[in-house]
């Protein structure tokens, strides 16, 4: 099993992570801030960006995998466009940005569709992405209109 295992401590870093849960999928109830812990924690359905290979005809099916993504040293958290009284309300992770203040703090923007998003204020980058458990087939791969 090919378990996906990635830490940010960067920009640059933050940037791979960000590859790898493009399209992600989560419920509203598994966005989880533990403030005394200063974590914020995203239990998500990624999708298998790593396994596809572009330009070539497809036919077997795409694959999805259960991960978690966590930030630490989180100081704030700020929701917008989300309901958190709808717990099972479906989220879809766009991208996540980087905007630095005053080094190396600066806002983790987790950018989902419908308008929404979650801006983690961070004393500095540090979050770790890790997958759960093993694949299983889905036969959408998420389209990128432009």
């Amino acid at each position: 099993m090919d378990l996906l295992k990635l830490v940010a401590l960067d920009d640059e870093d933050l940037n791979i992570i960000s590859a790898h849960v493009q399209d992600a999928v989560m419920k509203v109830g598994d966005l989880v801030y533990q403030k005394r812990e200063r974590r914020f924690a995203l239990g998500m359905n990624r999708f298998v960006w790593e396994k596809e290979r572009r330009g070539l005809f497809r036919r077997e099916p795409h694959e999805r995998r259960r991960s978690v993504l966590h930030f630490d040293r989180v100081l704030a958290v700020r929701a917008a466009g989300i309901d958190k009284t709808k717990p099972d309300e479906v989220l879809s992770l766009l991208t996540i940005n980087f905007v630095p203040g005053v080094a190396p703090s600066g806002t983790v923007e987790l950018v989902f569709s419908g308008d929404a998003a979650i801006n983690l204020d961070v004393e500095c980058i540090e979050a770790r992405l890790s997958d759960l458990g093993a694949a299983w087939e889905t036969p959408v791969r998420p389209r990128h209109g432009g």
